[in-house]
């Protein structure tokens, strides 16, 4: 049951921080609205640790670790999904962004040697044709660099993602809780845009209206805090492959809010691609209960 509760909550949380992040967009840099969301998550997270007594210092050899968890999952992917946003849809960034479950699975096999499966590269190959359906118009036909750049930056993004799921499921392996590798985390990539504002001499702008502020207060609390706490601790519990089904659900959430606020025109072939991009994700976890049983498969293991 708890299980159900994390991913739910995941799915609804994640799936409506896009169109947050498109409403950031605008005068203030995307270098200064990743770190006011971040050292404002940082605060209240930290804040809430130490009031309650539950704030842990890692070993300092655990720390090279939670910083690279950091540099992945609250800075370097939080950069290009910003900048992403002003040349797509935020829909559509959350369709390539459901793309996780495979750059979790090959990155799973090059870091802790979980085997890649013929699914897999089914999934891919899915997923790949799905992503040329939704974009393709822009790409082939209007030749709109804006897509291209669009679609990059989400991969990129995704790649970072990824990666910072594989720190985050060595740290728990190690013992260190989501909540207390979230706290560090949210502080350490805080401090690194800090650092990034100052080296690039970027201007800090003042948020400009109550919008941005309620974007902003969204992202940090419920998007950061909350959305990255029970992510997580759901890759804790079931590991990153099956936690990242979760990101298979969020374009359904998004895009509907992106036809609403961002005028999301969808197409025959738009809702093709769509839904190939999601086949891709759903065969990465349908599994038949005879052939896991037939093979003495781990309950609740992909």
């Amino acid at each position: 049951m708890t299980n159900y509760l994390l991913f739910s909550s995941t799915v609804l949380i994640w799936g409506t921080t896009w169109i947050a992040i498109a409403l950031q967009i605008g005068p203030v840099p995307v270098l200064v609205s990743v770190f006011y969301r971040f050292a404002a998550a940082a605060l209240i997270l930290v804040g809430a640790l130490i009031l309650t007594r539950r704030m842990k210092v890692p070993p300092l050899r655990q720390q090279p670790f939670i910083l690279a968890q950091a540099l992945c999952l609250f800075c370097c992917n939080f950069l290009c999904f910003y900048y992403a946003a002003a040349y797509v849809p935020s829909g559509l960034i959350s369709v390539v962004f459901s793309l996780a479950t495979i750059f979790n699975a090959i990155n799973a096999r090059i870091f802790f040697g979980d085997r890649v499966s013929p699914r897999t590269l089914l999934a891919a190959m899915l997923g790949a044709t799905g992503l040329v359906l939704l974009f393709g118009p822009d790409i082939f036909v209007a030749f709109n660099p804006d897509s291209w750049k669009g679609i990059g930056l989400s991969a990129l993004g995704t790649m970072f993602f990824s990666l910072g799921n594989m720190a985050s499921r060595r740290n728990s392996a190690a013992g260190i809780s989501p909540v207390t590798a979230n706290a560090w985390g949210m502080s350490y990539g805080a401090l690194t845009l800090l650092g990034l504002v100052l080296i690039t001499a970027t201007p800090v702008v003042m948020p400009p209206d109550i919008t941005y502020l309620g974007a902003l207060l969204y992202l940090s609390v419920v998007g950061s805090v909350v959305g990255f706490t029970t992510y997580l601790m759901l890759v804790s519990r079931i590991g990153s492959q099956k936690a990242a089904y979760a990101t298979v659900l969020f374009p359904v959430v998004a895009l509907t809010l992106s036809s609403i606020y961002e005028d999301y025109r969808w197409t025959a072939i738009s809702v093709a691609g769509l839904l190939l991009t999601l086949a891709g994700n759903v065969v990465m976890f349908v599994r038949l209960p005879i052939r896991a049983k037939a093979i003495g498969a781990e309950p609740g293991r992909a």
